[in-house]
């Protein structure tokens, strides 16, 4: 049934426009124009571009902010189209494969006979901001899947050629801005002249595409060095493409292949060897190192890591003893407030310093330290008698997991050369297709989904809630200590969507559409819907994977 109007609920006002109307003509309407940092719409809250038909009986209206979450993944989006377009016209013989973001924008590897040079980058940024004054329309359609097959295959596109292979809908959705086709995977901008402040630069083999950040597009963030997470980035990726894994086009064909198994083991096999390698790092330097510092953001895995280097490093003949940090947290009364006026549990100042780096001290001359308990039904230290005498013997070393622990303020009291550092986290190098990369933490984010919603019976809504808040908390206190690591472990597995796809598909489902979370759980279920499933009975029970969808050999 269709209606002639539709009754639009904007900004606290009921509007009623003809159906059909788009939203960018509504806002104009309603606001007289479109304002320039608007890129997108929430439409009962799912996300859309501009173009989009308003049509129904009555519909949510809200406008997308290139200050916001989802306008600056809207902002990236276009302007990496906007990129593969300038470099598809300069130079057409060029391959540019995206990889990991970094920087504050997307890496890109360069493939082609000409010569990635400061000129050859300098022209490219110069193409790009010509695009973006013609304010050309980004032009979305929907094609069948084989008119959408014979485009890529036309353009030598294998890699969409590979997504589509298992895409068993009749249609596809497409974007272009020129000549380049892509596959919209997510929204973009209505035309190029709403893609601002971008810049293209040379890093390492190829370039970097970088973003301004809260929609300040007068200003880049700085760009800082980040050597070791670059490396970890393309061992992974090399990995990857010698085991013909570098796209989820080619982890499609393997699941339905079964050869999937044997990449499983192989992907399980590498992180075993990596592990192992660290508990042989960590022996090499035996005499010198008292504490091994694990840090990662949430849902990297910790645990399990901790576990499997707890039994590398017995077999190097190292006896390793755990300590939580959460035992060293202050009386709630006691902790420090956020910005919104709760208690602020993520920072370095809700544990006690003081006493922590007190035992540290202790245990690194080798005196005893009385460890204390924190009792968290009561919010306040446990009673003394429930505190364990703790010493580090000369075959011990002390294995500290938590978020600061990369902080030196919180290991201040002992010296540098007693600690190895270690940072772990999902750095996923798995792409969709050469131009559409995978967030790197949607992966953290659908273990975290998953784990949440099997072991501590909080739905997707909840996690979903909270999301935004974990991760300020990690860009606060965990990622700028990166690269102060030792040796960075990448915990993402590649064949791990395709498992967690059987979980969080079920569980994102129940979130209503009514719910502010929805507009996330929308986007990963369409994200999901690329994947063919992997049954979770082909993962061991060793890996880290089994942290968050049960089975594993390390629980308690």
């Amino acid at each position: 049934m269709t209606h002639d109007a539709v009754v639009v609920n904007f900004e606290g006002e009921r509007r009623q426009v003809a159906s059909g109307t788009t939203v960018e003509q509504f806002l104009i309407q309603a606001l007289g124009t479109v304002p320039r940092d608007v890129v997108a719409a929430l439409v009962n809250r799912r996300l859309v571009m501009l173009d989009f038909p308003i049509l129904g009986f009555q519909v949510d209206l809200e406008t997308v902010r290139t200050s916001s979450r989802e306008g600056e993944a809207v902002a990236r989006q276009s302007a990496s189209i906007v990129l593969i377009e300038a470099v598809r016209e300069l130079y057409p013989e060029a391959r540019l494969v995206v990889g990991q973001s970094l920087g504050g924008g997307y890496f890109y590897s360069w493939q082609s006979r000409t010569q990635l040079t400061p000129q050859t980058v300098a022209s490219i940024e110069r193409r790009m901001h010509e695009i973006c004054s013609e304010n050309r329309r980004f032009e979305r359609r929907r094609a069948t899947t084989e008119e959408a097959e014979a485009i890529f295959r036309a353009s030598g596109d294998d890699s969409k050629l590979a997504l589509l292979a298992t895409h068993r809908s009749s249609t596809v959705a497409l974007v272009s801005c020129g000549s380049f086709v892509d596959i919209s995977h997510n929204v973009t901008a209505s035309s190029t002249g709403r893609v601002r402040g971008f810049a293209v630069v040379p890093y390492e083999n190829g370039l970097l595409l970088r973003f301004p950040r809260n929609g300040d597009a007068a200003h880049l963030p700085p760009l800082a060095p980040q050597p070791k997470l670059f490396a970890a980035y393309r061992e992974t990726r090399r990995w990857n493409e010698l085991l013909g894994l570098a796209n989820v086009g080619s982890l499609n064909r393997m699941c339905l292949s079964g050869e999937i198994s044997e990449q499983i083991r192989i992907a399980e096999g590498f992180h075993e060897k990596k592990i192992a390698g660290i508990a042989d790092l960590v022996a090499q330097e035996s005499r010198r190192v008292r504490f091994v510092l694990v840090a990662g953001p949430s849902s990297s895995g910790k645990t399990t890591f901790i576990r499997r280097l707890a039994v590398q490093l017995r077999v190097n003949g190292i006896q390793p003893v755990g300590l939580s940090l959460d035992n060293y947290f202050l009386d709630r009364d006691r902790t420090p407030v956020g910005a919104d006026g709760k208690p602020d549990y993520e920072a370095l100042e809700a544990l006690d310093l003081e006493l922590f780096n007190a035992h540290l001290a202790a245990l690194q001359r080798g005196d005893e330290a009385e460890m204390p308990r924190y009792d968290f039904v009561r919010g306040k230290r446990a009673d003394r008698d429930r505190w364990a005498r703790q010493r580090l013997l000369p075959n011990q070393v002390l294995l500290v997991e938590g978020i600061h622990a990369l902080n030196h303020r919180l290991t201040e009291a002992v010296p540098e050369q007693a600690k190895y550092r270690v940072f772990i986290s999902a750095l996923t190098q798995l792409i969709l297709d050469d131009h559409n990369r995978i967030f790197t933490s949607d992966t953290r984010l659908l273990r975290r989904i998953v784990r949440d919603r099997l072991f501590r019976g909080h739905p997707a809504t909840r996690t979903l809630e909270m999301w935004s808040a974990v991760r300020r908390g990690e860009a606060r206190g965990i990622f700028p200590f990166q690269e102060e690591a030792d040796v960075i472990f990448n915990s993402a597995l590649v064949y791990e969507p395709a498992v967690l796809r059987v979980f969080a598909e079920r569980f994102l489902l129940e979130v209503p559409r009514e719910h502010p979370a929805y507009t996330e759980a929308y986007r990963l279920l369409k994200f999901l819907g690329w994947f063919v499933p992997v049954f979770p009975d082909e993962v061991p029970h060793t890996s880290i994977l089994r942290e968050f969808i049960g089975g594993s050999a390390f629980e308690d």
